[in-house]
Formats: structure tokens, sequence, C-alpha cells
């Protein structure tokens, strides 16, 4: 099948994508589109007919870049409308148990869409059986690589047989352990770093209440901040709420029992005990352990014009702006333009890439991390809530002038580099404004007390 470009015909290339998941999969349908060959390989099992693993987030936060993204290959209304729960804002709930909520967007009250994993997962998947040009091979571990001539060895996994391919373009999208990323770093000039933080993860659940319904409000993140950790809880489909606590190693490490698992959440989650239940929270904590967060920078994303990587592989970043999904579903949009305006002249493609894709995953890395301080810190601080009021109402009279920050990343397409200049150009207008009124003030003071 051939592909046209600008009126002109040409041969469909043969292209490789290693991983599976929601990156690899939405590239898979960009990729068939075009008319080019996919062959997709994934270490694990198909997703389709497996549960849903312990330990791996069930379900993402998906924000504007990602439903751009979902609207490129037609999935967004299905997605939004017959899966997504809207998040309209943060709900937060304090050490006493009194709760308020903070607006993500008062103005225009757009919203953030929790979504299951495994359920999208399966729709890109399913939606790619369309495409006669996409080919999906499961259980296959990736064994050896030759980035340079695009020739891949993997192994099957039920029957240990080997298997050489060789492609046009071969595409890692395989997650932040990334082997495709390791074949790479043995390139002259690559360069790479990874950062663990210091707090772990956990997963629970709220199950619904005894009327089948969700026991909290839906439309909301909800949050519990806690200084030095937090618990937050996203809602389901099945009126469940996936509970997860982030917290320092060290804390996990000294709940070694259930009495001190309940001391714990009775002194600091107290509220989320009848929740989620005694009996379900000892259950669920010790069932599994916590596990790390990686966050990943690397550059080039790209080896000549044949591999190239995507998603986690690239940028892995913590999840703490939720926007991990959404920044590796807009790799997958962005490579369509490049495709388009190239003409599908993969040194050209993969050289703009590279060039120009690092400056804004290495901001919304940088972003995340600071965002986790925010959300288990800051949201608590009448510092923090006088800003947001002050940029809300900014935002309400000058919008074309003023976005804050967050509306920006979530509810924009605005570069994630932009982003963080803008919200630095308005901690300097900010800044002098509160100095001003400052000096203003104590002038006022010390003329009255002249008078």
């Amino acid at each position: 099948m051939a592909t046209y470009q600008n009126g002109r015909k040409n041969k469909p290339l043969d292209i490789v994508i290693v991983g599976g998941g929601l990156v690899g999969s939405l590239e898979a349908l960009y990729l068939a589109k075009r008319g080019h060959r996919v062959r997709l390989y994934e270490y694990r099992e198909d997703i389709r007919n497996t549960p849903t693993a312990r330990g791996r987030s069930i379900n993402l936060a998906l924000s504007v870049r990602g439903r751009k993204a979902l609207r490129g290959v037609g999935l967004e209304q299905q997605m939004v409308q017959e899966h997504g729960i809207p998040m309209v804002g943060r709900y937060i709930h304090r050490l006493d148990g009194s709760t308020y909520i903070i607006p993500y967007d008062s103005r225009t009250n757009q919203c953030i869409y929790s979504v299951g994993r495994n359920f999208l997962n399966c729709l890109l998947l399913k939606e790619s059986e369309k495409y006669k040009n996409v080919e999906k091979h499961f259980n296959h571990k990736l064994i050896n690589t030759n980035l340079q001539k695009g020739l891949l060895t993997f192994q099957k996994t039920q029957t240990n047989e080997t298997v050489d391919v060789n492609a046009d373009l071969i595409i890692g999208s395989d997650g932040a352990y990334s082997a495709v990323r390791k074949a790479m770093m043995k390139e002259p000039l690559f360069d790479y770093s990874q950062k663990y933080i210091e707090h772990g993860y956990m997963e629970l659940c709220i199950p619904p209440g005894d009327d089948g319904e969700f026991q909290m409000p839906s439309q909301y993140l909800h949050i519990w901040p806690r200084g030095n950790f937090m618990l937050i809880a996203l809602p389901n489909q099945d009126r469940t709420w996936t509970v997860t606590l982030f917290m320092p190693f060290a804390k996990f490490n000294e709940i070694d029992s259930d009495e001190k698992l309940l001391n714990f959440f009775g002194k600091y989650f107290s509220d989320a005990i009848p929740l989620i239940g005694k009996k379900k929270l000892m259950e669920d904590f010790f069932s599994g352990s916590a596990l790390p967060l990686v966050s990943v920078k690397c550059r080039p994303y790209h080896v000549k014009d044949k591999a190239l990587l995507i998603g986690d592989a690239a940028h892995a970043v913590v999840p703490f702006y939720g926007q991990g999904m959404n920044c590796g579903f807009e790799d997958c949009t962005i490579l369509d333009e490049l495709f388009q305006k190239h003409n599908d002249n993969l040194k050209n493609i993969l050289d703009e890439f590279s060039a120009t894709r690092w400056v804004d995953v290495f901001a919304i890395s940088d972003l995340a991390m600071y965002n986790y301080v925010e959300m288990r810190d800051l949201v608590t601080r009448p510092s923090y809530l006088f800003r947001k009021t002050i940029d809300d109402f900014l935002f309400w009279l000058i919008p074309n002038l003023w976005v804050p920050l967050y509306n920006s990343v979530s509810f924009t397409n605005m570069p994630y580099s932009q982003c963080v200049k803008n919200r630095q150009f308005q901690d300097k207008i900010f800044k002098m404004v509160i100095a001003i009124v400052g000096l203003l003030t104590f002038g006022g003071i010390l003329y009255l007390s002249l008078l």
C-alpha cells in the first residue's frame, strides 16, 4: 500500500515498534493511518487477555494533550464520553476531617478525566485490528539489537525460539526501563540520567458504598496532603477509587504491623479508614510493597535514520502532574506532524524530533517534581491559596495575557517549556506588585504617623 504526501506517491516504510503499551499502540495507529507497515512487539501477554497487575497504576488523568492525540485517530469521543470520569478540581481533606475544594479552572470549568489504563490500552489495540498493515506479536522479549542497521532479535517467551527482525525504523516505546534505550546508551554522544526520589508509592482501594455508588464526590481528585507524604484517590467506572499512598520508603518500612498501620491511618487519614475498611486496608497494605518512582532524561532520541525513543523510554516522569501519558501521546501527534512536514523522510523527521522535543520534556519532568511538593504540602498553605486566587482573578480578567501554570499545562497545547517561561514572567510581575503594594502601605503608615 502506497502513501501519498503532497500529491506524491511514497513507498510504505517498514516500521517496528518495541512496546505495546499506551504510547506504542497509539503510535502504531498513527503510522498505520499513513499507510506504513507496522509490526508491534510486546514482552507481555496481550493485555486484553490478562487481569490488571497489582502495583501498576490502573487509572490515569487524561488532559488536553492526550485528548488531541486520541482525536487524531478518532478515539477521543469514545474515551471521554463513554469511559472518562470528569474531575473539575482538587478535593482537599484536612487532618481534622474537614474538606475544601480547589477548582482547576474556575473561569471556563475545564476538567481532566480519570481513565482506566487497561481500558484505554485495550481500546487502542482493538482499533489497530482495523488496519491490515498492523501486525501484533506478544510474548516477545528483545534480546539483541543493532540499531545502526535496524536489526533486532526477539525471544518468544513461551517457546524460547528466537526471531530476527529487520526494519526501516525501530521505535522504542518500551517504558521507563527500556531495552531499546539500553542499546542506545552504547552510541557515542548519548546523554542519559535517571533519578529515583526517596518516596515510593502503594495502591489501595476504596470500594463502592452499600448502595453500589461512589462513597465520595466523584468529580474531583481527592488529596490528603500531609507535608512529607500524601494520599490521593481517583474514581473508576465501577464506582471504586484507586487510592495511592506516596510516602518516603523509610516511613513505609516503619509500618510493619496491623496495629502500626491502623495507628498511622488513624492519626493522618482518619476519614479514609471507614471508606477503605479496616480489614481491606490491612489486607491491601501488607499484600504488596511500596514501589519506586523514577525520572529519566536522555538525548538525542534517535540513531541516524534507524531508531527512535518515545514515551517513557525517552522521558519517564514522576506522576505528580498527571502528564506522563499525555506527554507520551503528544510525542505521537508531534511525530505525525513531522512525517507530514518532511514527506516521510526519516532522517529529517528524527533529527528535528530530537533537536526540539527534549526542551519540553525536560521542562515537564522538572514541573512534575515540583508538583509533588505542591500537592503534599503547599496546597495547605495560605500563601498558595492567595496566589491561586490572584491567578484565577487575572485569568478571568485578561485570559489572553495571564494563563495560570496548571491551566497552561493541562488545558492547552502550549509547549511545556513555554508554560514554564510564562510562569517565570508571572512570578516576576507578582513579586513586583507585592513589593509596590508593600512600599505604598509602608508609605501610607509613615504618612499617617506624621500627621
